[in-house]
């Protein structure tokens, strides 16, 4: 009886009514695996072996149903839900979140997934085990800058929203989640979405979306502290602090964290400092949250990363910035500096029991600098007029500038859900954000005497943008086949100091409409397994830096994407899989062509045709009951047709360079991660987690000479809970990464020219630490 094995199966439904509930996630908790209920509401695991286990099972708009079970053969489980007289804040973010039958790739993460993980390094290495991802850091250990892309596109072409608000920085789109240290640790779920996916608030997603959900409701009062301390002086310490629920309506959570880090390369360390308030009122039916949460961040700029030929010769730390010429030292202030501060509020409504409403009011302010040494800079750069000291004439000097930005973006986000039974599910909403940048820049010590006075300001300039959407979303069951349709209007409008005609700053405007329409179809095969397949169109503008080194007879054009989608997906008690096969065809996509612009600037260029194609697979299989294995690989393929790279000669002449097809940059063909995770005993871990990226191009060349080589990297992740009289749990745990010491780099940057009728190559490199380790403890009380 012991080894035999059985089938726990059931209905789910609506106590009142008696409707089934189709897409209820049922988990079985003692064994950490689920399932979805389908389109008829019924559930199956198989191959459960015999013995007591407690199933849970959850749906939006309900309250968690949960049971005991034995099972000594097999066995039936219905569960009939209650409707919540709580709103969910699950309605805060499922406006932008695909559901469980959607047809696109999408992958959820749990809070048990983020505090698994949670070990001090940057928030993008919670999603690095995700299919087709690519994770680095600046400083080589993970903390202080850190960055991501998904199927090949980076952060700018990433849509990140907070609580279905906007992340992404207005004027030049990136993400950087170094001012808002430790964020993981005030997150209850994340869900990753490639591709273009579905309609979101902000810039249009070309790569992939990244939907964020912070804490939501807990009823019981807590404490909890995590340290960690491991490598290159890494240490942090975070406290969290909640009431639980107080009279039945209150609830109250704060956590403040502090970060420290030498960094592996030379001159990277890192100072970070965060906090989270957040408050919250429940009524009957509806819920009020204020987030108030910011950060602040000193990063020691390793942002050029290190020299090829310093790798060459062994030296792998080697950092050149910063350095002073006249004394052969380093600059030791060569730093960037940056505070923001969140402010959100959060308003869900259940109207009926079929119409809801969310909706966000939001406000962040930034502001910081990036200090540098110059050496030998004219004073013509800086509006300065050459001075005579001694007789002799000085029209340049070494000195010390900061590059200043204070920014505010402001808006407000909602939606309207309405779900009349189990067929229909509608949700329409919008959104309206402004944003205003101030970018000034200061001298702050000259070597020579200038006769400027002290924090001379040589240059500000203004830009303001405003972004607005409506979107409307439907997904509509007819038997097995889930219908999907989505369409967004986004309208931006952007004033920024450009060139015009004459090549004279003058403030410029802008404006664009986009039209982004995506239609799909989800067939339910089996109980357990579903294929889909979809097209989606979306559109992305230019950043800031297109705009402001242009005149208007050179602007780029905003650039275009069809994205088709295929997939399967299955989901059993001991196996679950999925296989999603992608086409993106881009239209006008915007490449660094290593050209000047009409006003002396790099630019970026639009080519007319360019794609990616490639499948994504991923699988976890229970092996046993103390041992999983999870695993995705991607291949694909990744061309720029008819691309033109510019580079220029020792007198600065421009010599051209044509391609006919070549890899897109920083595309690897060939990504993998896998995760083998064994529990010898209760509440121990032992994970065995490995990454393989294949050779990636430094540009659109695909030149060898101008590559990214490939790389192997394991990590161990261990981890044990205990609890003793007075604390509910200590856990302790230790990361060890690249356990091999593998020597690589998961980034670089190449600045090509053409030195006697060759062309000469200088690449940069951020190379990764070895065998480095984080230690944790967890105490929660």
């Amino acid at each position: 009886m012991a080894s035999a094995q059985f089938l726990v199966s059931g209905k789910i439904t609506d106590q009142q009514t008696g409707e089934i509930l189709p897409g209820a996630t049922v988990t079985i908790q003692n064994l950490a695996i689920s399932t979805m209920s389908n389109a008829a509401g019924k559930y199956t695991f198989k191959n459960i072996k015999s013995g007591n286990y407690t199933v849970a099972v959850s749906y939006l708009g309900y309250k968690t149903g949960q049971k005991e079970i034995t099972v000594s053969s097999n066995a039936r489980l219905d569960f009939a839900l209650i409707r919540s007289t709580n709103v969910t804040e699950e309605v805060t973010v499922s406006a932008t979140r695909a559901s469980a039958n959607s047809p696109t790739a999408f992958t959820n993460l749990t809070k048990k997934d983020i505090d698994k993980n949670n070990s001090g390094r940057g928030f993008e290495y919670l999603l690095e085990q995700t299919p087709s991802t690519v994770v680095t850091s600046n400083a080589g250990a993970g903390v202080g800058y850190t960055s991501i892309r998904i199927r090949g596109s980076d952060p700018t072409r990433i849509n990140v929203t907070l609580n279905g608000i906007p992340m992404n920085d207005a004027e030049d789109q990136g993400v950087y989640f170094v001012d808002l240290p430790d964020l993981a640790s005030s997150v209850d779920n994340i869900q990753v979405q490639r591709g273009v996916g579905t309609s979101t608030n902000g810039a249009g997603a070309f790569g992939a979306s990244i939907n964020i959900q912070t804490t939501t409701r807990r009823d019981s009062a807590y404490t909890e502290y995590n340290g960690s301390a491991g490598s290159y002086g890494t240490v942090k310490n975070t406290i969290n602090l909640g009431t639980g629920l107080l009279d039945g309506h209150f609830s109250f959570d704060g956590r403040l964290s502090n970060m420290t880090s030498d960094g592996y390369i030379d001159r990277s360390a890192s100072t970070l400092r965060s906090y989270f308030l957040s408050g919250a009122y429940y009524g009957k039916n509806s819920v009020l949250r204020l987030n108030v949460f910011g950060g602040y961040e000193q990063t020691h700029q390793a942002w050029d990363g290190v020299p090829e030929d310093s790798v060459k010769f062994g030296n792998r730390k080697y950092n050149e910035l910063g350095y002073i010429e006249s004394t052969g030292q380093n600059y030791k202030n060569q730093t960037d500096n940056y505070n923001q501060n969140y402010y959100q509020l959060l308003y869900n409504k259940q109207i009926s029991p079929q119409l809801s409403f969310s909706g966000a009011l939001h406000y962040t302010h930034g502001y910081g600098y990036y200090e540098e040494y110059r050496n030998n800079d004219a004073l013509s750069d800086y509006q300065i007029t050459p001075v005579t000291v001694g007789g002799t004439v000085i029209s340049s000097t070494d000195l010390v500038r900061r590059l200043w930005l204070n920014n505010d973006f402001y808006g407000a986000t909602y939606n309207f859900n309405y779900k009349p039974d189990n067929k229909l599910d509608l949700t329409v909403g919008g959104a309206y954000n402004e944003y205003k940048g101030r970018h000034y820049n200061n001298i702050e010590w000259t070597q020579q005497s200038t006769d400027i006075p002290p924090d001379y300001e040589y240059s500000r300039n203004s830009a303001k943008k405003t972004d607005f959407n409506l979107f409307s979303r439907a997904e509509y069951r007819l038997g097995d086949v889930l219908l999907y349709g989505d369409v967004q209007y986004r309208h931006i409008g952007y004033s920024f100091l450009g060139y015009d005609e004459a090549l004279r700053n003058v403030q410029q405007q802008v404006g664009l409409n986009f039209f982004n329409p995506k239609a799909g179809i989800t067939y339910q095969v089996t109980d357990n397994s579903n294929v889909y397949a979809s097209i989606a169109i979306g559109n992305h503008e230019p950043n800031r830096s297109d705009f402001v080194n242009s005149s208007p007879s050179s602007r780029p054009k905003a650039e275009n994407l069809k994205d088709l989608e295929l997939g399967y997906r299955t989901s059993q008690s001991n196996f679950s899989a999925g296989i999603n096969g992608f086409y993106m065809l881009y239209k006008n996509q915007l490449v660094l062509t290593g050209a000047l612009d009409d006003v002396g600037e790099a630019i970026r260029t639009n080519i007319k045709d360019s794609y990616r194609a490639g499948v994504e697979g991923n699988a976890r299989v229970n092996i046993t009951q103390q041992l999983y294995w999870l695993i995705n690989a991607t291949i694909s393929t990744n061309k720029v047709k008819n691309f033109n790279q510019v580079l220029f000669d020792e007198n600065y002449n421009p010599v051209n360079f044509p391609y006919q097809k070549t890899d897109i940059a920083y595309s690897p063909n060939f990504t993998g991660a896998s995760t083998i995770s064994y529990q010898p005993i209760k509440n121990a871990e032992i994970a065995f987690i490995s990454k393989y990226v294949s050779q990636q191009y430094l540009d659109n060349t695909s030149s060898k000479d101008r590559a990214l080589p490939k790389y192997f990297v394991n990590d161990v992740r261990l981890n044990y809970n205990f609890s003793i009289k007075g604390v509910k749990n200590i856990g302790i745990g230790l990361l060890i990464n690249n356990v091999f010491s593998a020597k690589y780099q998961s980034d670089g940057a190449t600045y090509p020219d053409v030195e006697g009728g060759k062309v000469a190559n200088y690449n940069y490199w951020f190379v990764q630490a070895p065998i480095n380790f984080l230690a944790s403890l967890n105490l929660k009380f």
